[in-house]
């Protein structure tokens, strides 16, 4: 009987089921999307009973697609969204909504810490939520009996087991060599009541077996009881396994709702920033993960086509044509530049080069000449430029960028990919699966299954490339006068934007 191993990606639109073979020969792919409640501006919460109802009807379209016997599904990896904090009882129950990741309603705590301690964090991050959850909502931060992410909480649903994950709680200060949490940080910030309250019972590494299903969790999912659960971890991180990046120098840029640029380094990154979340040996033994991330990139787009391209919609539903094809070619015989378009991608804030959660979107250069088309590609610009400007922190920090490796919804459209080949004058490799962190679960759960000996081997293994994107000099001269007036706007309008946000902040 043919073996199968299943990857599970709970993303922050929707729950993706991918099943493949132990050589990472897709079977079938699977997606549920869930809601996210944005009660204010730079809030961002999601229901944890909407991600198991995802997971459920995921998995059982992939069984059914698929006419895969849940018997031959030998081993299951998953992954999650990161800084998705979520306060819950021990039997599972959430005391209220997750905080997921975009979540940046604690600038003002982030901004404390970094005060009180001299560590630069994001507003995203698991210390900055918890603190504003402690001072904003003392009654669900008490009432708590555990504080965890979105992967602990799924892994907890699957096995019945609490545990903390290396990849994942990193960004809460666990060092994985010192087996610890940065204790005289959290005492420092007013949180060492939190490390109480944190998962306890193990901790597992990336691709390490947790255990097996439960019989609730089996059927409920209509899978085996017992199908071993393996430890995957960040949605991003677990990325990087499913594009074949897993080697230091290879750059990963994994896009989606946003977009994270990483890279493997034996040092810890440069970039003197936060200390406590750098993470050593957070994916693979003996490497830290260097990330810039990009907290808006696919979000903006998915906004853009709610609010203003209903009609298209509705067209395209009729034809079944993808309304970001359609726009696509709308926009493709645009200039460079979207005609004096310039689009900041901070819908919400700033994750990097600035952790700036204090920041909103804008564009800059309306006349009356522009098309609905015009601003879309202004929006795949502006996301490009802020992804370039992750990439000039990576070079300003020696580490070359000469080819990426991109997966997830930029790699759908060939415009998209050439306009960030052409603004940061790269070579993009696409892999064959596009749902790399789908794939890079199954690959944890390869490896947790012994098929392979490690998370490097399995990822070479399994992984295939399809595509290669070359920039053009002439496109990426044109794009590299735009990228400078886009790198201008943070520093002129800083204070501006903070002004005006602290303004509609007083509104609310």
């Amino acid at each position: 009987m043919k073996q199968y191993v299943m990857g599970i990606d709970g993303g922050t639109g929707g729950m993706r089921v991918g099943i493949y073979d132990l050589q990472g020969d897709p079977a079938c792919f699977a997606s549920t999307p869930y809601p996210t409640a944005h009660l204010h501006p730079g809030w961002a919460d999601q229901a944890p009973a909407d991600w198991w109802r995802a997971l459920v009807q995921s998995v059982g379209e992939a069984l059914q697609k698929s006419g895969i016997s849940p018997r031959q599904i030998a081993a299951l990896g998953v992954d999650t969204t990161n800084c998705s904090v979520l306060l819950c009882q021990r039997d599972g129950t959430p005391v209220r909504d997750c905080l997921i990741w975009m979540d940046v309603r604690s600038a003002p705590q982030a901004e404390r810490i970094r005060a009180l301690t001299g560590e630069n964090l994001s507003p995203e991050w698991m210390p900055s939520k918890l603190l504003w959850l402690k001072e904003n909502e003392p009654e669900h931060y008490e009432g708590a009996q555990v504080f965890c992410e979105y992967q602990d909480w799924m892994t907890y649903r699957l096995t019945g087991l609490w545990s903390i994950n290396v990849n994942c709680s990193c960004n809460w200060g666990y060092d994985a060599r010192l087996g610890d949490f940065h204790r005289d940080f959290y005492r420092a910030i007013g949180l060492a009541d939190a490390l109480d309250k944190f998962p306890d019972e193990r901790v597992f590494r990336v691709g390490q077996p947790i255990g097996g299903l439960t019989e609730e969790a089996a059927a409920q999912l209509g899978l085996c009881p017992g199908t071993l659960v393996c430890q995957g971890g960040i949605d991003a991180s677990i990325g990087i396994l499913g594009m074949g990046a897993c080697r230091p120098g290879q750059v990963a840029l994994i896009t989606g709702s946003s977009n994270l640029a990483m890279v493997l380094t034996p040092d810890p990154p440069p970039f003197g920033e936060a200390t406590v979340n750098a993470g050593p040996d957070n994916l693979i033994e003996g490497y830290y993960t260097a990330y810039r991330g990009q907290v808006s990139s696919g979000s903006i787009l998915k906004w853009f086509i709610g609010e203003f391209c209903k009609d298209l919609s509705a067209r395209c539903e009729e034809s079944g044509e993808s309304v970001y094809a359609l726009l696509d070619r709308e926009a493709e015989g645009l200039p460079i530049g979207s005609g004096g378009l310039i689009a900041l991608d901070y819908w919400q804030g700033n994750q990097h080069p600035y952790l700036d959660g204090n920041v909103r979107g804008l564009v800059y250069g309306f006349s009356l000449h522009h098309t609905r088309a015009h601003l879309y590609r202004a929006l795949l610009e502006g996301i490009a430029y802020g992804t370039e400007n992750l990439l000039c922190q990576l070079r300003e920090n020696s580490f070359a960028v000469e080819r990426l490796h991109i997966s997830g919804g930029t790699a759908q459209s060939d415009l998209f990919l050439q306009i960030h080949a052409d603004i940061s004058n790269v070579e993009i490799l696409v892999p064959r699966d596009k749902q790399a962190s789908c794939l890079g679960s199954a690959i944890c759960a390869a490896v947790g299954l012994g098929a392979y000996p490690d998370l490097p081997t399995a990822s070479e293994a399994m992984v295939v490339m399809e595509k290669r994107i070359l920039p053009d000099p002439a496109r990426h001269a044109r794009y590299q006068a735009f990228f400078e007036q886009y790198r201008k706007l943070y520093p002129q309008l800083k204070d501006w934007m903070h002004d005006t946000t602290a303004l509609a902040a007083d509104g609310q």
